[in-house]
């Protein structure tokens, strides 16, 4: 569901609503390719955070990560 949403209504509405489906699109892809949450953990801790950790929300779709640099 979450994919037929992405694909097929979020362009629509972007064109809808804003005029610019092409922008709406790339959104849609971007966040195809961003790192899973533990991926993304790791890059945090790689540029010298620590203390990283995450929270899923919305089963998965969204998380907030968080860390100390200091």
């Amino acid at each position: 569901l979450y994919d037929l949403y992405s694909f097929q209504v979020i362009p629509v509405l972007g064109e809808v609503i804003a005029g610019d489906w092409k922008s709406y699109q790339y959104l849609v892809e971007s966040i195809r390719q961003f790192p899973s949450q533990e991926e993304f953990k790791e890059m945090i801790e790689d540029a010298g955070f620590q203390k990283v950790t995450y929270e899923s929300l919305t089963s998965g779709i969204v998380a907030i990560h968080s860390g100390f640099k200091l």
